[in-house]
This record gives C-alpha cells, structure tokens and sequence, in this order.
C-alpha cells in the first residue's frame, strides 16, 4: 500500500468512529461523512498515480449506484412524511387497536404493527410511530423498557424483506444478488423470529391497559394518496418480477402521480396549507447525505483495493458463519456501510448465503441498542433505556436473531 493509500485508509476509519460517537460529540454523522468521503475522492484524483480519466470512471459508476439508491429512498420517504403529517398512520393505529388491552396481547400487536409499518416506510418514521404509540400507554419503566427493545427487534426485522423497508436490502437487491421473489421468503423466517421475542418478553406482563384514541380528520385527497401509495408498492413489486422494470422507475412514477392529485386538489381548495410538492423538502435529508457520504467512502476503498482484505473472513470460516458474523457485527458497526463493503468486495455466494446476510445485516444491529436508527432513535425517546439496560435482554435478542438466521438461511436452500 502506497502513502496515499495510508492516508484514505486512515480518513475511513475517522469517519466511522465520527459516526460511532455521534452522541458525544454532537457532530451529525451526515456532516462528517460528507467531508470525509469527497475528500477522499479529491485526494483520489490529484495524488494517485492511476489516469485521471479511469478515476472519473469509477466515480462516475460509484455515483450512478448512489442516485439509484438516493432517489428510490427520497421517493418512498416523500409518501410516508406526507401520510403522517396527514394523521393517516395514526389513525391507521387507533382504528386497529382496541380501547383496551391485555398487556401480552398488546405487545404482540405493537410488534405485529412495527413489522408491517416498517415493511413499508423507511426504519425511521417506523422507529418514531411505533415509540410514540409506547410511550402513550404511560406504562412503568420495566414495561416500556420491554415494549421499546420489541419495537426496535420487530422494526429492524420488518424491512428485510422488502425493498422499500430497508436500506441494506434494497442495496443487496439493487446489486443483483437476490430478486424480489427471493426476498419475500425471508417475511416468514423474520415474523417467527419476532413472535418468539415477544414470547420471551411476555413474562411479567398481565394487567390491562387502556388505549387513548385521538383519530384525526382526513380528507378524501389523503385517502386517495395513502392508496396510491400501496399500489406504487404493490406496482413496484409485481412490475419488476413481470417485467423486470426497475423499482425506482416505478416509485417515482407513482411519486408523480401523488403529485398531480395535490395539484387537482389545491387548486380547489383556498385552504392555507403545505402543498404536496413541499413535502419531499421535509424528508430526513440528513440520512439521506449520510448514505451519500458512507458509498463515496466504500467506493474509495474498493478503489485502492483494501475490500479485498474483507473475503479473508469469508476464507477461514464457512459462509454461512461468516454471513453470521458479519450480523452480530453490524451491532457495532453501521450496516449501511459494511453492506456496502460486502458488495464491493466481489464476495460471490449462493442464493441461500445472500438471504441470510440479507436478513443478518438488518436484524443484527437490533442486538445492541447502538446498532440500528431503530436502537438510536429508542436510546434517545424511552426515558430510562441505556446501554446497560438494554443489555439485559441480549440474551433473548441473540436467540430470536439466530432462530430468524437459520430460517433464512434454510428458505433460501428449500428453494434452492
């Protein structure tokens, strides 16, 4: 390895521990990695030794994996932020719910409601719904300890297998590894995996809460949306296995169409109010620049050649113990860019092999409170939830995450 090589190797490994104590020192992981991953690349092309123009190549192909996944997200999270700002997710909530509940069943349900909704919008606006609804049933601490640890587990589990859940699936099925029929075998395997967690969370849990139901107006341009919504869905899905369009074709098509019924519906309406169109300047664009910065970084390393390294583990252990591995340490360290890493490093594999990472990189940050937006989001939101608490039910956590491995893993061998 070359100085230069030294040195990008070095700025990566700043960026990643910039991202791991984001809390400390309050400088927001998108800023960081930003700075660091086009710094790179500048130092790229004036330093290395290589032609400018197959540098310019790489970027440009680096850069055309990004906008795909960039926009694809930025599509999907336009819908949903318009569908909460609209109270269509709550009131989603409360027409389900009844006003009052057994605490065991409860907790099955809120599990059941974090894995379908993350299914469908990104883990972040599912993380946020979801603990908002715990935190209003004003249980004790222990309790809503249990019910934030099962929303985080069934958000983190409900994305893999759908595109439009999780950001590492969507970049394992972006990459041609796995297409969408394979990965709606991982639904079953995930679903098993949060029942048993909620089974193990169940003792202690008995007495009866009540349910405040607040449903909120709507209007018929909002229900028409939500179903235009979960048709782009279902469109997206059944339009790339017939035909093979791709997703983000589909999504922003649909994006569009969310478009021009607000603009039917603004011009009949003298309302002061948000447009539609102004929702997708309300997106977490900070978790947008920080996926940007994080494939800039990945594609540096791959370019000076230090991914290879990653297939040594792949080398001494079998690959499905390795894939194993690499979900235990996606708690510790970001799945998005270790995700990335994986796919650039040329690792080839079997079906079966990339359902299980598929399923490990997105359940295997849920074993730790500090590995998954999930996890982040809950530290921040549940008053009394640490580290150290959290920890408690690791045991539990790594049981129902190796349960869903293996199911994932054996789907992926029964199908072949």
């Amino acid at each position: 390895m070359t100085w230069l090589s030294w040195l990008l190797v070095a700025l990566a490994v700043l960026a990643f521990v910039l991202v791991a104590l984001e809390d400390v020192i309050h400088l927001n992981k998108a800023k960081s990695t930003l700075f660091i991953g086009t710094l790179s690349w500048l130092l790229l092309f004036i330093f290395s030794s290589r032609e400018s123009g197959l540098t310019l190549e790489a970027l440009n192909e680096n850069l055309l994996e990004i906008a795909t996944l960039w926009l694809f997200l930025m599509a999907a999270m336009t819908f949903v932020a318009y569908l909460n700002a609209k109270g269509m997710i709550a009131n989603l909530i409360y027409r389900v719910l009844p006003k009052r509940i057994d605490e065991r069943a409860l907790l099955l349900l809120t599990a059941a409601f974090a894995f379908l909704f993350s299914s469908l919008a990104d883990n972040i606006t599912a993380s946020l719904v979801s603990l908002t609804l715990v935190l209003s049933l004003q249980l004790p601490p222990e309790k809503t300890r249990r019910f934030a640890v099962m929303t985080v587990f069934a958000v983190n589990s409900g994305g893999v297998a759908l595109i439009t859940g999780d950001v590492t699936t969507l970049m394992i099925f972006l990459s041609g590894k796995v297409a969408i029929p394979d990965l709606m075998l991982l639904s079953l395997p995930s679903l098993v995996a949060v029942i048993v967690l909620a089974l193990l969370l169940m003792p202690g849990l008995g007495g009866a809460v009540t349910i405040p139901h607040e449903r909120r107006q709507t209007r018929r341009s909002d229900r028409l949306i939500a179903a235009v919504f979960l048709i782009t869905i279902l469109a997206t899905l059944t339009g790339n296995v017939l035909f093979g369009i791709p997703p983000l074709l589909t999504f922003l098509f649909g994006m569009s169409v969310m478009f021009m019924i607000g603009h039917y519906v603004e011009r009949r309406s003298e309302a002061e109010e948000r447009r539609v169109l102004d929702y997708i300047r309300v997106i977490e664009y900070d978790t947008l620049l920080f996926f940007l910065g994080i494939l800039l970084l990945v594609g540096m390393l791959k370019e000076i050649g230090v991914l290879a390294f990653l297939t040594q583990g792949y080398q001494s252990l079998p690959v499905w113990q390795a894939n194993y591995v690499m979900g235990l340490l996606s708690a510790l360290v970001d799945n998005v860019p270790l995700t990335a890493a994986l796919l650039k490093s040329g690792i080839e594999m079997q079906r079966a092999d990339w359902l299980a990472l598929t399923y490990a990189a997105g359940v295997g940050g849920s074993l730790l409170v500090i590995g998954s937006a999930a996890g982040i989001i809950a530290l921040a939101k549940v008053r009394g939830l640490t580290f150290s608490g959290y920890l408690r039910y690791l045991p539990a956590l790594v049981l129902a995450y190796s349960l869903g491995f293996g199911g994932a893993y054996a789907m992926g061998l029964l199908v072949g």
